[in-house]
Parts: C-alpha cells; sequence; structure tokens
C-alpha cells in the first residue's frame, strides 16, 4: 500500500495551503538530489513531489480524500508528476518566496563621471577655485524625464501585462517548468511608451553642457581625486545623478620637485662662493600663483644662507616654506641642496692665483682621502700582496 502522502509531508489532514507549502519547502531543501548525496534522496524528493502536486491542488486533494485516484488512472506510487504540477514550488524551495522579478523603474541612478583637471604646482600647493565646463547628462526639461509628451502617458505593456517579464513553460521528468525573461516589447519596465517626448526621444535625458564651481584644497598631489556628489551623469527616467571626480594633473615646476609635503631644489655655486659662504634668495612657490590669491601678504623671494665651507650635496632646510598639508596644519620644509661647480677653464692669472691658495694650504700635491669602505678594500688587496 501506498504512503499516505499527509505522513509523507509530515502534516495533518486539516493542514492550510500556506502550511503545506511549507513543509513542502522544508523537505525539498533536505532531500534535493543536488544537496543530499543519500541514495534515496532522488526516490525520496519525488514522493514527496508528488503528494504536494496532488494535496496543492482542491481538487485532487478531494479526489484522495475520498480514496479515489487523484492523477486519473495514472500511478499513485510517485513514478512520475501530474500534468499541472509547477516547478516554481522546487525554486521557492531553494530561494524563497516568488522568484518573479516584476517590472523595474524607468527612474535609475545615473553613471559617475571624471573629469581631469591640469593645475600648476602653486596650486596644487595653495588650493584654488576654478570654474568648470561640464559635459553630462541633465534631466529633460521638456518632459520632466518621464520622457513622454505631455499629453501622454506610459501605457502597460500588452505582451507582458505590466509584469516586465513574460513565462514560457516546458514539459519534463519534473512537471511544467516554468522559465521567465526580460520583456521584449518594454524591455523589463512594464509600461510602453508610445508617444516619446521630442526632445528626449523617450529617455527622460539630454546632453548638455553647464558651468560649475570646483573648490581644489591646499596640499592636493598628482592623481588626487575630488568627489563632487551629484553632479555626475542624471539616471534615465530622470533618476538622481552620479558623481563627478575631478583628477588633479600637476604639471612639471621649472625649479622645484615635491616629494610628499616637502619642496625640493638644487642650486649651483662656484666652489669660491661654498668655500666663503654666502647669500641667496630663492623665488618662493608663492610668487607664482596670481597678485591676490592668497589671504596674507606674499614675499617674492625667500632668503638663504649658504656656510662658508658647503660640500657638494650639503642641503639647507628652511622649515615651513613647503607645501600645505592636505591633511592636517602647517606646511612642510623647502630642502635645498647645494652642488658646487669646478671651474672647467681657468686664465694665466687665475691659474696663478690657484696655484699661490693651494701653496698657501699646502695642497699642491694632495694624495686625496678614501671613504672607510673604499680603504678597506685597498687594505685588503695591500694585505693579500704582501
Amino acid at each position: 500500500m501506498a504512503q499516505d502522502y499527509y505522513d509523507l509531508l509530515g502534516v495533518s489532514r486539516e493542514v492550510s495551503p500556506e502550511e503545506l507549502k511549507k513543509a513542502y519547502r522544508r523537505l525539498a531543501r533536505q532531500l534535493h538530489p543536488d544537496v543530499n548525496d543519500a541514495d534515496d534522496a532522488a526516490d525520496r524528493f519525488k514522493e514527496v513531489t508528488l503528494a504536494y502536486e496532488v494535496l496543492s491542488d482542491p481538487q485532487k486533494r478531494s479526489v484522495y480524500d475520498r480514496g479515489g485516484n487523484p492523477m486519473g488512472g495514472g500511478a499513485s506510487g510517485g513514478a512520475g508528476f501530474g500534468q499541472g504540477f509547477s516547478f516554481d514550488d522546487i525554486m521557492d524551495a531553494f530561494f524563497g518566496g516568488n522568484n518573479q522579478r516584476g517590472p523595474r523603474s524607468r527612474v535609475q541612478r545615473g553613471q559617475d563621471a571624471l573629469l581631469r583637471l591640469t593645475i600648476n604646482l602653486a596650486e596644487a600647493a595653495f588650493g584654488l577655485t576654478q570654474e568648470l565646463k561640464v559635459d553630462t547628462a541633465v534631466t529633460c526639461t521638456t518632459c520632466d524625464g518621464s520622457g513622454a509628451r505631455e499629453d501622454a502617458a506610459p501605457v502597460t505593456c500588452g505582451t507582458c501585462h505590466g509584469h516586465g517579464e513574460v513565462q514560457s513553460v516546458q514539459r519534463s521528468l519534473l512537471g511544467d517548468i516554468r522559465t521567465a525573461r526580460t520583456c521584449p516589447t518594454c524591455r523589463g519596465f512594464g509600461t510602453v511608451i508610445t508617444d516619446p517626448c521630442d526632445e528626449c526621444g523617450g529617455d527622460g535625458r539630454v546632453r548638455s553642457r553647464r558651468s560649475l564651481t570646483v573648490t581644489i584644497p591646499a596640499g592636493v598631489d598628482q592623481g588626487t581625486r575630488i568627489q563632487l556628489t551629484g553632479e555626475g551623469e542624471v539616471g534615465p527616467g530622470g533618476g538622481p545623478a552620479g558623481d563627478l571626480y575631478v583628477e588633479i594633473d600637476v604639471e612639471r615646476h621649472p625649479v622645484y620637485s615635491r616629494q610628499g609635503d616637502q619642496l625640493l631644489c638644487q642650486v649651483t655655486l662656484p666652489m669660491t662662493a661654498a668655500a666663503l659662504g654666502t647669500h641667496l634668495d630663492l623665488p618662493t612657490l608663492e610668487s607664482d600663483l596670481p597678485e591676490g590669491a592668497l589671504d596674507r601678504e606674499t614675499a617674492a623671494t625667500v632668503p638663504v644662507e649658504v656656510a662658508a665651507g658647503t660640500q657638494s650635496g650639503d642641503t639647507v632646510v628652511l622649515k615651513g616654506q613647503g607645501v600645505q598639508r592636505l591633511r592636517g596644519p602647517g606646511r612642510g620644509d623647502l630642502v635645498v641642496q647645494v652642488v658646487v661647480e669646478t671651474p672647467t677653464h681657468v686664465d694665466d692669472e687665475q691659474r696663478a692665483l690657484l696655484q699661490q691658495l693651494a701653496a698657501l694650504r699646502h695642497e699642491e700635491h694632495p694624495e686625496g682621502t678614501l671613504n672607510a669602505s673604499h680603504k678597506n678594500v685597498f687594505g685588503r688587496i695591500k694585505d693579500a700582496f704582501r
């Protein structure tokens, strides 16, 4: 004798349709061959599916409760399934709820936009306010983003009847399998714009060039991106705009280079100035800015004192003369590297003076001084010959 369908599903004979579906979902998750590798899982899955097919159909359930054959002459032992069974219940068991997505909204968020802005090093260091010309999608003013003419409105799609998708039924061993795909007529919106706006062609937005004022903070560097919320592309259907990103490109400076919040430069001095010491006036980075760009009074130069006996490669650090810190108060330093230049051509008088200086310093035939690491190398070579 075949097993009782109510017992198979673990429910009473007074079970409601909602409780019956919950019970079947629970068993289907446990017994489906894709998740259960037991030898009898497939057979038990077919049995509970057949039981649910019978008990979920009011007419078949009534026949079964009276002791008749609910399959109309077919076997009731679970070898096959009835003609009216829907595979949607199996999909519900694994994915939960109704698997229909429904129509999608015409109003969608717009895409983000990217704009590159080239500035000089001084503008990057101290910031600026710049007016930009931006070419993006904006809401169509003729239809206010609806996409339809003023005297028209979208109508329900006759293909999907407003669902946004169409279903097809395919016979299989598990019963009738329903599959859904986006409606080709309305593209999933559920409605069709039969009389589109002349300005935007039904999209709800048009391309337009507009002016935008952006504030570049002090301390930005090459590749820094500034986010302007809601200034990007307006979405289809007049949806909310995406964001606009302004990417900074910093021009190469003829004197200064940048390392973090430090400014670096090189100063070439003759050997006499390096030996005796000297005073320099370096042009400031602020001098590259237009007049009135900074609130405070800007000096055109900054003094640099080079001490007597400065060697080539020595540095002079000027505190607080670098780049404004992007995150945090204050400025970095200006690092000046000194390069001592040796004359390559001297006349007779200059040569005589240099020879006189060498004699006074007992440097007519200098032997030179080796670095410690080099001295160790030569010392090892000398020891090897010994």
